[in-house]
């Protein structure tokens, strides 16, 4: 199974989480972090779960993967 991976991107004057490939996203928020922690939350739930977070002009500010990385850090 491959990771699923939830974006957290601007929409207007809110920020929406969607699953990369998903039609509809799921869920729309006033704020960035509520948008963060609900991707956060789904991608949790998943066996490999990553979560891509975008800055407000749509470049990637960060990416957090849980489960089982392939390809860690270097210490």
């Amino acid at each position: 199974m491959g990771r699923k991976t939830y974006w957290v991107s601007p929409d207007g004057d809110n920020w929406k989480v969607k699953a990369e490939g998903g039609e509809r996203s799921s869920g729309i928020f006033d704020r960035k972090d509520e948008a963060v922690n609900r991707a956060v939350e789904l991608a949790k739930k998943v066996e490999l779960g990553q979560v891509i977070i975008q800055k407000q002009n749509g470049q990637i500010q960060d990416e957090r993967t849980y489960g089982d990385d392939p390809f860690p850090p270097r210490g």
